[in-house]
């Protein structure tokens, strides 16, 4: 079996999914069963023909006579898009491993049918983005993987929350599409003269010269589309509302992967399309990246909703895979070919990373829901005692996304970080302001999102439960540990062996770019990682682990060897006799200082309320999104300003309705003889 055949046969078994799903309609834990089964099998075949594409360096293209007449569809499998299918694939492998467990809690409640049919859809949507090789098939599997996602948003439809949730996602989505269909339209009438449809193809585009304004517009309007998708900043806003009324599994698999493939529409664009822009374009892309890593992880820790700080945590990152690909676009533009490989490695590795780690926060999110049925942290706490598998697991989760050696998220970070710091002095005067202060504002991000993720641990799982009722609470099934437990392995492994990743990943920029890292990387075998030199910088990350299993096993021997050597006395109350539960810190309070220095980027309103029988005072902070009142609710109070007096037109008589139509045929006879 080829590669191309293992990844078409990975989406002919999804086919074959929905195929078989009527039969199991009346038997909703066989379907669970027996469907996730097979998208994970799904998986791991789309996951076997992308590492085997990579390390291969294969091309390979065919063409399948279905579509529009003189359209066919044009499917390409390079190294490229092997690298995005390893990554969709990983993670749907062990989310769908995740999902058996996890939707089973939906049975006699709600029917799971249309859930397992969309999930379906939407592993075919995002394998067949990847897999397009010409405007019209993308075009197509863009439109299939939005539509099935904002289905799986709309799981529940019920409540109020996840219909004003997907119908945001949905404009957004479009608004998105638009744009990218608009930039494929420029490339494709570029590549023909504008005189036929030829240049549809992607092989037609990259063989195509475009002048210098029609090169601009195309690559604007595509990464105005892609930011839409991806979360960017100001284009975010569906992102925290849709990922926390979503359900879990579908949350993991949309913000470790979906998004994945608005950076692969960036990098295929920008790099193998059009191939040849100025520097300008990367300080856009790069500028855009760090204002979306900062405000992303600022608005993460003002969240008291677990699933709603993971969303726009997810921002931050899409942020920081932007501040990789905007540097490796200004070293090419002036032709420094090494740094911009190490850039761009930089951000392909985060990709795979953040598929990793946020995957994993979401499951364990999704378990701490599962269990709790609650997503306020203020009235969690104490969890560590009732789901210590989930604890641990959500642990390194958030080790990870803090960019804490050993695992994978300080590789990716650091290597980025080392592209700042080995820039030279460029041309630029604007460049050469914009990159040290960018390190800067990486440095700062990096250091709010470990406070971030400290206030999600801390404020979930220590302590003592702070809601008004004690629900019975347990740990999750092996089914949703064991999808946990693949992806926390995974981050440990990233982490621990990045040179081995590196000399994988490397035929990308190789390819995109001519010229790679690996031979520097890996100078000194699999141990030692060194981006461009060892004189400038190094790092191990299996020595960091020795170092850091052999501190934790001294603690061990120190502190529970002897019995003595831990002495346990009440709580220390300052003196009050009345201590509860909800005096514990919580998330509110542990954001208040970064609330008060940062708090002119929001929106903030706090009241303090009196009520009850003795005078109970009732905290009420509630913080919002400033863009919703910049941007979006303009937009929103002009189109129902415009739609009102649209609708006036709506005589409901038919004499009304013949004169419209009368008057428009009138104007079409006047102006389009």
């Amino acid at each position: 079996m080829s590669q191309f055949e293992s990844v078409l046969f990975s989406i002919i078994l999804l086919l074959s999914t929905l195929a078989i799903i009527p039969l199991f309609i009346r038997r909703q834990k066989l379907l669970i069963y027996v469907t996730f089964s097979l998208t994970g099998i799904s998986s791991i075949f789309a996951v076997l023909g992308g590492l085997w594409t990579v390390s291969g360096r294969v091309n390979q293209s065919i063409i399948l006579p279905i579509g529009l007449p003189d359209l066919p569809i044009h499917l390409r499998l390079d190294p490229l898009s092997g690298f995005f299918l390893t990554v969709i694939g990983l993670l749907s492998f062990f989310v769908s491993i995740y999902s058996i467990g996890y939707i089973k809690a939906f049975v006699g409640k709600r029917s799971v049918t249309h859930l397992v049919i969309f999930y379906c859809i939407f592993l075919m949507g995002m394998f067949s983005v990847v897999l397009s090789d010409d405007a019209f098939s993308f075009l197509i599997s863009w439109e299939v993987m939005a539509a099935a996602s904002y289905f799986l948003v709309m799981f529940e439809d019920e409540r109020t929350e996840n219909r004003r949730a997907g119908f945001l996602y949905l404009v957004v989505a479009h608004v998105g599409a638009i744009a990218i269909l608009l930039s494929f339209g420029i490339m494709a009438g570029a590549a023909t003269g504008f005189k036929g449809f030829s240049g549809y193809t992607f092989d037609a585009m990259r063989q195509t010269e475009f002048s210098v304004g029609w090169a601009a517009a195309a690559f604007l309007l595509a990464f105005f589309g892609f930011a839409a998708k991806a979360g960017v900043i100001p284009l975010h806003i569906w992102l925290p509302e849709a990922h926390p009324v979503a359900p879990s599994n579908v949350s993991a698999l949309m913000s470790g992967v979906m998004l994945k493939t608005a950076i692969y529409g960036i990098i295929r664009v920008t790099f193998d399309l059009i191939g040849d822009f100025p520097w300008w374009w990367g300080a856009v892309v790069l500028i855009f990246g760090l204002i979306t890593a900062l405000m992303g992880i600022l608005y993460a820790i003002m969240q008291q909703d677990i699933k709603r700080l993971l969303a726009y945590s997810s921002v931050e990152n899409i942020g920081v895979i932007l501040i990789g690909i905007g540097l490796a676009m200004i070293f090419t533009s002036f032709e420094m070919p090494l740094l911009s490989a190490l850039a761009l490695t930089a951000a392909l590795y985060h990709t795979l990373n953040h598929a990793m780690f946020k995957g994993l926060l979401f499951m364990g999110a999704g378990a701490v829901l599962h269990a709790t049925k609650e997503r306020n942290m203020e009235k969690m706490g104490g969890l560590i005692h009732k789901m210590p598998w989930t604890a641990a697991l959500f642990l390194v989760g958030c080790v990870s996304i803090s960019a804490l050696p050993p695992f994978n998220g300080f590789v990716s970070e650091w290597l980025t970080f080392q592209a700042f710091l080995l820039s030279p002095s460029l041309p630029s005067p604007l460049l050469n302001l914009l990159i040290p202060l960018g390190a800067t504002l990486v440095a700062l991000t990096a250091a709010l999102a470990a406070a971030c993720f400290v206030k999600a641990f801390g404020v979930t799982f220590l302590g003592h439960w702070r809601g008004h009722h004690s629900p019975h609470i347990h740990e999750v099934d092996w089914f949703m540990r064991s999808g946990m437990i693949l992806t926390a392995i995974s981050c440990l492994v990233l982490g621990v062996a990045p040179t081995l990743v590196i000399n994988w990943i490397d035929v990308l920029p190789e390819q995109l770019i001519g010229d790679r890292i690996a031979a520097s990387a890996g100078e000194f075998g699999w141990l030692w990682l060194t981006p461009i030199a060892h004189e400038r910088a190094s790092y191990s990350g299996p020595i960091v682990l020795i170092v850091v299993l052999a501190v934790l096993l001294l603690a061990y021997i120190l502190l529970h060897v002897r019995k003595s050597a831990i002495h346990r006395a009440p709580l220390w109350d300052c003196g009050f006799e009345k201590v509860t539960n909800r005096m514990q810190y919580n998330a509110t309070s542990f954001s208040m200082p970064i609330r008060r220095i940062f708090g002119f980027l929001f929106s903030i309103k706090e009241q303090v309320l009196k009520g009850g029988k003795g005078g109970t005072l009732h905290y009420h902070l509630k913080v919002r999104d400033r863009f919703w009142g910049w941007l979006y609710m303009p937009v929103a109070d002009i189109s129902f300003y415009v739609a009102r007096k649209i609708g006036r037109l709506q005589q409901g008589r038919i004499q009304a309705y013949l004169i419209y139509s009368f008057i428009t045929i009138i104007v079409l006879l006047v102006f389009f003889r």
